[in-house]
């Protein structure tokens, strides 16, 4: 009887090699690798992808108005690109074997992979049984204990849904709108789904911080002995000066004295997106260039799987703690915590398809001093986070003063740390202070000097790559149910791309500054948002499809009832949008197309 073989089908190359490597797959083909009862192969990414508007219409290469909408219903399309043919057809080969009996879906164990793998496997017209392999972290310990538990491919099927609708939905977007808004105004404009909301977020920070008037304000600080205290902000500078002057004549009277003990939990363990802004903030690195470091050092086995929502560990993980926090820190060189408290970084249910990123349990010291420096810093990061994460609260005593001079109040607040915890893992801003002079309720103290102090208010700052991701993150969560699972635009592995994207077809621009650069919308892409309906550029609209695909996933909402939604907001915008009068003004020359295609 001939032998049956299993197909395991990865997303990458590397990926393919570590699991090989697991399952004794050593011999080397054309494409793949074999042995122990394995074939191992690849997709090199997204092989296949829904087919463009010309498959569908030969005509649709053209751009024209009176073609708008494009819907393919019911008949949607996939291709291979040209670059990636001669890698499809080695999978299409091996997917047909006779003796291939099984098939493993091991791309990334999440949204994106599971689209991934899908494609191939329908456009390859493949009907055998799939397996889904779903794992955290690429130890090989963990790739054994993965295949040792596998699960039903059908468990995953709610996922793959959820990817193809976001998928249709993107391109349903893009190309309508795009083409559409091109053709009203002249110029090439490039709309997205999530691209737009989140350009309409960084126009309306600018339009704020241009349009905000500063306003003067003065107040007057006092000294007496050590202690120095401060008046509520005035408008006005005469007043100022004569609450001064009458404070260079006049005692000062001690009214309240309040002592508070606090306590200040550790912040939680990073999920991806919480990284990518830590990254950008300490290390000005940008979200997909993190993200990039982030993949190299999981496929290197030395941190587990990037592309997470979640800042919990899964409780059976607490007993591994300890041995990742040594780890962890020698990598910093610091000192692990006296007390490590795994039990306040595992809650299962704080965990959904993936944990927190976290050390792997093969990360060592000489592992880490081999990396190159990027990946070397994100490493460092993750490790920190860990440290900080298990370590005991910061204890500190607030110490609040109230005093009246001149029938005004002052006050003097100060913060003095009793047991620093976790921040002994921060870097130290400014030194702990306490207020030193021992003061009671109804003491009056001679003032040493009385001094004006002239201020103004600040407008926001401008976005950087660390401020919008918390905005996409955050955005439309206000207006939505507090139950709602998935709040904010995009989702933590998509965002990196978006704000790529949003750079490279010229509506955002990164400007160099001091320390992490400032995202900034282009003429071009402020241009856009002045003439986009509210639909196309609301945060609240793509926060409530993300959370819409969420419900695809867990399937309280059918694919067709989605796409119907989506198919009519592109259908309302074709048949009811017309240019703005005199918009194309606003647009420069050298982008300019033809209005007819």
């Amino acid at each position: 009887m001939k032998e049956t073989l299993k197909l395991v089908i990865a997303e990458k190359p590397s990926v393919a090699m570590n699991l090989a490597k697991a399952l004794g797959a050593d011999s080397r083909k054309d494409g793949y690798l074999e042995g122990a009862g394995w074939l191992v192969s690849w997709c090199v990414g997204h092989l296949a992808g829904l087919a463009a508007p010309e498959v569908y219409n030969k005509n649709y290469a053209k751009w024209r108005r009176e073609d708008l909408p494009i819907l393919p219903g019911s008949s949607w399309r996939m291709t291979v690109a040209e670059n990636t043919r001669g890698q499809f057809e080695i999978l299409k080969k091996l997917l047909r074997r006779s003796d291939v009996s099984e098939v493993v879906n091991a791309c990334d164990a999440g949204r994106e992979g599971e689209l991934i793998f899908r494609s191939v496997y329908h456009l390859a017209g493949c009907s055998k049984p799939i397996k889904r392999l779903w794992i955290s972290s690429m130890e090989e310990a963990a790739i054994r204990e993965g295949f040792a538990n596998l699960r039903a491919g059908e468990d995953f099927a709610g996922l793959y849904r959820a990817a193809l609708c976001r998928a249709k939905a993107d391109w349903l977007v893009g190309i309508n709108a795009t083409r559409l808004f091109s053709l009203l105004y002249g110029c090439t404009l490039h709309i997205g789904r999530v691209m737009s909301p989140t350009l309409a977020m960084a126009v309306a920070r600018e339009a704020e911080i241009t349009a905000f008037q500063p306003e003067t304000f003065y107040s007057v600080e006092i000294q007496c002995g050590d202690l120095k205290l401060s008046s509520e902000r005035m408008a006005d500078k005469k007043v100022a000066a004569d609450l001064a002057a009458v404070c260079q004549q006049d005692n000062l009277t001690i009214k309240s004295i309040e002592r508070q003990e606090k306590v200040e939990k550790p912040p939680l363990l990073y999920d991806l997106t919480a990284l990518q802004r830590e990254a950008n903030r300490r290390l000005g690195y940008t979200a997909q260039q993190t993200l990039d470091y982030l993949q190299a050092l999981y496929e290197k086995r030395l941190v587990t799987y990037p592309r997470t929502d979640s800042r919990y560990l899964t409780e059976d993980m607490a007993a591994v703690v300890p041995d990742l926090v040594q780890t962890a820190s020698e990598i910093c060189g610091l000192i692990a915590p006296a007390e490590i408290m795994a039990a306040q970084v595992c809650n299962n249910a704080k965990v959904s398809d993936h944990h927190a990123v976290v050390p792997t349990k093969t990360l060592t010291a000489d592992k880490a001093g081999d990396l190159p420096k990027g990946e070397n810093a994100v490493l460092g990061l993750v490790c920190l986070g860990l440290l900080r994460a298990v370590a005991a609260p910061c204890r500190y005593v607030q110490t609040k003063v109230i005093a009246e001079c001149g029938e005004q109040i002052f006050s003097a607040s100060c913060k003095e740390v009793t047991d620093y915890g976790w921040q002994q893992y921060c870097p130290k801003d400014k030194a702990s202070d306490k207020i030193t002079a021992d003061l009671a309720e109804g003491e009056q103290l001679r003032i040493t000097a009385a001094n004006i102090k002239r201020g103004k208010t600040e407008p926001k700052t401008h976005f950087t790559e660390d401020t919008i991701l918390a905005a996409m993150e955050q955005a439309g969560g206000r207006d939505m149910p507090q139950d709602i699972q998935r709040k904010g635009i995009g989702t933590p592995a998509t965002r990196a791309g978006i704000l790529e994207k949003l750079v490279n077809v010229g509506l955002l621009e990164r400007k160099k500054s001091k320390k992490a650069a400032k995202l900034l919308p282009t003429q071009l892409g402020r241009a856009l948002i002045t003439i986009l309906p509210e639909e196309l550029q609301s945060p609240w609209l793509t926060a409530e499809w993300e959370q819409r695909l969420l419900e695809v996933e867990n399937g309280s909402l059918s694919e067709e009832e989605f796409m119907r939604g989506i198919e009519d907001l592109v259908s309302g915008l074709v048949r009811d949008c017309q240019a703005v009068p005199g918009g194309e003004v606003l647009f420069p020359p050298v982008k300019r197309i033809a209005k007819n295609g």
